[in-house]
């Protein structure tokens, strides 16, 4: 029977998920700054007949929810987006071991700290990946809510096949 072991936790084995966030977040802003020195707001360029990079750029948060409420929402989603990334670089800290779940958590933090940038940087966040279907078009986005989204789909995998591995496990 093999000893009991205690998953890796603490600050060196943190250290390459929070490098996974800063690449993700040196990738969304370096993507941002060419879209703003290329495009001007509401440019488009086609690039398959259900793709277009675009300039927009939203005060709200997802989808431009709250993008029209005077202003105070971007320090209402800075706040948001700073305590989420404290509370997640607490998290990775404790589960560092936990490899799909520190991957989802790296995720989400590298593209919330992206987003939190633009919103101090420029009062917005930079949006330039259109995405369209028979003149439907899906609300624009960027590398930072890419990465959220891939986060929060590992986290969800990552509860199914524990509460899987629990179901299987003997009572």
């Amino acid at each position: 029977m093999a000893p009991h072991t205690t998953p890796p936790t603490g600050w060196r084995h943190t250290t390459p998920w929070l490098a996974l966030a800063v690449l993700l977040l040196v990738l969304d802003q370096i993507s941002k700054q060419w879209i703003l020195a290329n495009y001007r707001l509401g440019d488009s360029t086609p690039v398959f007949d259900f793709f277009n990079v675009v300039r927009v750029h939203n005060s709200g948060a997802a989808f431009s929810f709250l993008a029209d409420s005077g202003g105070w929402q971007r320090w209402f989603f800075t706040g948001i987006g700073v305590c989420a990334a404290l509370f997640i670089v607490w998290l990775l800290r404790a589960h560092a071991g936990q490899r799909l779940f520190a991957f989802a958590l790296a995720n989400i933090l590298g593209g919330a700290v992206g987003n939190v940038v633009d919103r101090l940087q420029h009062g917005y966040v930079v949006d330039f990946l259109d995405f369209h279907l028979g003149g439907w078009h899906f609300p624009a986005f960027n590398i930072a809510d890419s990465a959220i989204t891939v986060g929060a789909a590992g986290l969800i995998l990552d509860e199914f096949l524990r509460w899987r591995q629990s179901r299987r496990a003997p009572h």
